[in-house]
């Protein structure tokens, strides 16, 4: 999804595309096309695991200019995107945050609050609300 909003973007990136498919789907049907929402799942060979590339694809597939807020499964997945991040270079970097909330709940709660044109810092923070 190529970005059309001022929103921020979600981007889940899970080890499994089946999991990352299925909550970007159900941000999707909560949300709506106000909101920039793309995936990344699994490695290179479509296996447990993530992939930098394909996380970049999805942040690029997400991206507004408002930010891009990405959730993430497991240690690897934060650990690719760090990297995605990293290639996106400066200064659209600094509009990429990777959020410490549940990824189900804090990307749904995430892309409502976007949906209301809420800042990225605004989009973290309410989702990060959800961490124990």
């Amino acid at each position: 999804m190529t970005a059309k909003t001022a929103n921020v973007g979600i981007v889940i990136v899970s080890h499994s595309p089946l999991v990352a498919r299925g909550i970007a789907d159900m941000v999707r049907q909560m949300v709506g096309d106000c909101v920039p929402v793309a995936w990344s799942g699994g490695n290179v060979h479509g296996e447990l695991g993530t992939d930098a590339g394909g996380i970049l694809r999805a942040i690029e597939a997400a991206w507004s200019d408002a930010g891009v807020a990405v959730f993430v499964d497991l240690g690897g997945a934060e650990t690719n995107s760090e990297m995605a991040i990293e290639m996106l270079g400066l200064p659209r970097a600094a509009l990429v945050s990777i959020c410490n909330a549940p990824l189900v709940e804090g990307a749904v709660i995430a892309a409502a609050e976007a949906s209301g044109g809420a800042s990225l810092a605004k989009v973290v923070a309410t989702a990060e609300e959800l961490s124990p």
